[in-house]
């Protein structure tokens, strides 16, 4: 049978939940055998996906691939129906090596470690499957159910205030994806005749324009909150505060990203009509997040609770390139998820690192660990520097792209662009002053903790491995930017196009009232150039 005979994204996206099932049937008393079995699982199938995506996946096609479609539910219209394209094939795999490293790193978990790691590897299956479905309805089950192991893992496994953080996060999360559900039923149901879930059929249809501007705000407000938005963001670092260092890898590295992921497939994609009216409130949003994010890092003593508004700022990013309607910001968008994903994963890790030597996460009380904890120090100091965007960081090309995108897409206004990029060059210049006070506090002075660790309070074998898997790819992307962009940029690139052919279009029609207060209508009508670079 040829290789693309087969069900490869079924295969991959169950696999880790067929996994789980016999967890609790397994005789183990000490958790070695568990997880083993769960850190295999993760490998088999993160090489899977860099085996079927390396030889079935055409990088010069926008389309949709390896689509597979089963009958579910055929009375409701609703089918098990997956596929990937630039948008979500580069988060598969950010999930498959962020979920394998997170298991990794939860490796010594003596609390219920069967639980621990079935509950990590339904979380994988989850996660991939956000990414993978094209089955609307389909895609809200599988949102709603990776929130029951990231509550679980944070109410078991986290801190003093573990209840309170994961009670706080799945009442966020879980009330706010009620608007999934009702956009749903609303998009399969209008225009009469068989209801239909299909993501790609639903994009086909032609909504009123009052019911998508509902629809773009509903889902604003649903992938908003998973994207710590402002307002719908305290949930994050409270989450994050209070998470063990696994469940903060998986939190920052892969579930944030399916708020960026759902803006770009839904409100982006499939609701363009709203997005170029309602565009300019994600630019706004995003310089609140960059800027807000960095001023609230900070106030913070906490340590993971500063990399956590860290998190917020640069979401922000995520947002502006979101609005920019040029593929150079869309594309910035798309390589600030991947990259952050990566940066925030090593840097919760190597928080995670230090408290298990320390036992405290206050910063003022982890002073003078460079020279007890040498390694770990460089490591850190690695991933501080991608995250303040260092040249030959992937973080300084992302962020770069978004910038530019932004401050040459010609459908805004010429002081719009102004001011919103003055806004979020504020945040670039706050990032550098949080991420290295923190160093600074953690690493310099006298040291005030008596250290935990035996005869190896450095970071050993195990943590700098985890640690380089995720700052070699950093470094990587940053000096080649090409590893990362030429899997979205074809797709992003025909998203970009749309919007170009659209935008001149609804100047004229909308010249003299407040859209071109914001956009330089005229400019457009008179056909502008969008900028484009490559």
């Amino acid at each position: 049978m040829e290789s693309a005979q087969l069900p490869w994204l079924t295969i991959i996206t169950m696999l880790p939940l067929v996994a789980a099932l016999p967890i609790p049937f397994i005789s183990d008393k000490d958790g070695k055998t568990i997880r083993w079995y769960a850190l295999g699982v993760g490998l088999i199938d993160f090489a899977l996906m860099i085996y079927v995506f390396g030889s079935n996946y055409i990088l010069q096609s926008a389309d949709f691939q390896l689509t597979e479609t089963y009958n579910w539910i055929p009375q409701l219209g609703l089918n098990w129906s997956l596929a990937v394209d630039g948008l979500s094939m580069p988060l598969v795999i950010l999930t498959g090596l962020v979920t394998t490293l997170a298991m990794l790193a939860g490796w010594n978990t003596q609390k219920k470690p069967k639980l621990f790691f079935a509950l990590m590897l339904i979380m994988y299956s989850a996660q991939i499957a956000v990414f993978a479905t094209q089955d609307l309805m389909m895609f809200f089950l599988v949102w709603e159910l990776e929130l029951v192991p990231v509550y679980l893992l944070i109410s078991i496994w986290g801190g003093p205030k573990r209840l309170y953080a994961a009670t706080k996060f799945i009442l966020y999360t879980a009330v706010a994806s009620i608007f999934i559900l009702i956009g749903a039923l609303s998009m399969a149901f209008y225009g009469g005749g068989v209801p239909t879930f299909d993501m790609q059929a639903l994009a086909m249809k032609d909504y009123p324009v009052g019911m998508e501007m509902m629809l773009y705000l509903g889902f604003l407000i649903a992938f908003g909150t998973k994207l710590s938005v402002f307002p719908l963001h305290t949930w994050l670092p409270d989450a994050h505060g209070e998470a063990s260092a696994p469940g903060s890898m998986l939190l920052a590295g892969v579930l944030l990203k399916m708020g960026g992921y759902g803006l770009l497939r839904f409100n982006v994609e499939m609701l363009p009509d709203a997005h170029i009216k309602l565009a300019p409130v994600l630019a706004v949003l995003g310089v609140v997040n960059i800027v807000y994010g960095a001023f609230s890092a900070f106030a913070q003593n906490n340590l993971k609770r500063r990399v956590a508004y860290s998190s917020i700022s640069h979401m922000g990013f995520v947002l502006l390139g979101i609005a920019a309607y040029n593929s150079l910001g869309l594309s910035g968008a798309m390589l600030q998820m991947v990259s952050h994903g990566l940066i925030a994963a090593a840097m919760f890790f190597l928080c995670g690192v230090a408290y298990d030597r320390t036992h405290t996460l206050e910063m003022n009380k982890m002073s003078g660990l460079a020279k007890q904890m040498p390694l770990a120090f460089a490591l850190f100091t690695a991933v501080a520097m991608a995250s303040l965007a260092l040249p030959g960081m992937s973080g300084f090309v992302s962020e770069l792209t978004i910038f530019l995108g932004f401050a040459t897409d010609s459908a805004y206004s010429n002081s719009f662009r102004v001011v919103v990029v003055l806004l979020a060059a504020v945040g670039l210049v706050l990032t550098p002053m949080y991420l290295l006070s923190m160093m600074r506090r953690i690493f310099f002075g006298d040291l005030k903790l008596k250290l935990d660790g035996g005869f190896q309070v450095d970071a050993n074998a195990r943590e700098i491995f985890i640690a380089l898997c995720l700052v070699v790819p950093v470094i990587g992307i940053g000096l080649y930017p090409k590893l990362a962009t030429q899997v979205h940029d074809v797709k992003t690139d025909s998203i970009a196009a749309n919007y170009q052919a659209m935008l001149p279009m609804v100047a004229q029609e909308q010249t003299g009232t407040l859209f071109s207060q914001v956009f330089d209508a005229p400019t457009i009508a008179e056909g502008a150039d969008f900028a484009r670079m490559d």
